[in-house]
């Protein structure tokens, strides 16, 4: 009983830093400024001190408050139009993480499955679905977004079929290899010896065994999403007027960045902190999930 007192955590923050490590390694700054973007992304209609695209000629290249021309009633700057920065990227944000999320949910799901399949029933099954999945890794997502734009007027919801079209596979083929390792384990095979039909075992024994690398493999995606809708948007085959978007912004100052250099290096500091933060957190999530690093 006293070896096993002196083990445990004294107290609950201590056994929750225990559990969870967060006093080692735990990326605070990047929680902080992923919060930030969430807290615009959902309360953006409230906390931006100006419409997004609310225009005024009159107070056009306003340069960030900290130049000597600046004013504290657009902390960013202005673009050509008038419109305030920071009102705009708080407003990007929003669709950039809507983008993320129906994206993640959608290529992580059908990824997820398609490779779980893959895994458990191996054989042809398993060759047909690799070979589609090497077909479509081949193809450039620059290009099939160009293909699917050919057909799909762009929209947001063009960016969100691409970017599952794109992604899917990559779900797929660490999931496959995931489940290739825990149907040889023990519990899989008693389970097909009491009967269990495919769905329960998938359901019950393999699912919440890869959760946590679904959730790591979503986590590390959202900058890899983002900067593939600022992409598609800035070659205007994604998000469109009215609607802002980061990539949308980073368009319309290309051609002005010489005179404003705030209107191009805003949005895009937005995507720099958003991905790295983003990424981050996923490794962190990676290294406490991941039974070997913890022990390291």
């Amino acid at each position: 009983m006293t070896a096993s007192a002196e083990i445990l955590p004294k107290s609950p923050t201590a056994w929750f830093r225990a559990r969870f490590r967060l006093a080692r390694g735990f990326p605070y700054v990047s929680a902080t400024v992923l919060s930030a973007v969430i807290v615009a992304a959902v309360a953006g209609d409230l906390i931006a001190p100006w419409d997004p695209n609310g225009l005024d000629l009159g107070a056009a290249f306003i340069p960030p408050f900290w130049e000597e021309s600046g004013s504290l009633e657009h902390l960013l700057g202005t673009d050509n139009l008038g419109r305030d920065i920071l009102s705009r990227i708080i407003a990007g944000a929003h669709v950039s993480l809507v983008v993320a999320f129906y994206a993640i949910i959608f290529s992580g799901g059908l990824g997820g499955l398609i490779g779980m399949i893959s895994g458990y029933f191996g054989g042809v099954v398993d060759a047909v679905i690799m070979r589609l999945v090497d077909i479509q890794m081949s193809i450039p997502s620059l290009a099939l977004a160009l293909m699917l734009a050919a057909v799909l007027s762009p929209s947001l919801s063009t960016v969100v079929i691409v970017v599952v079209v794109s992604y899917w596979t990559w779900y797929a083929r660490i999931i496959r290899s995931e489940i290739l390792s825990l149907k040889e384990r023990d519990y899989v095979a008693l389970a097909k010896v009491a009967g269990c039909s495919t769905a329960v075992i998938f359901a019950r024994h393999l699912l919440p065994n890869i959760l946590n690398t679904i959730f790591v493999l979503a986590t590390l995606q959202i900058g890899q999403v983002i900067i593939f809708e600022a992409s598609l948007s800035f070659l205007g085959l994604g998000i469109q007027m009215p609607d802002v978007s980061w990539g949308l912004m980073l368009a319309d100052a290309r051609s002005y960045i010489t005179n404003a250099w705030w209107a191009i290096t805003m949005p895009g500091i937005a995507i720099m902190l958003t991905c790295l933060s983003s990424n981050l957190i996923g490794d962190w999530l990676r290294d406490t999930f991941d039974p070997k690093r913890r022990q390291m």
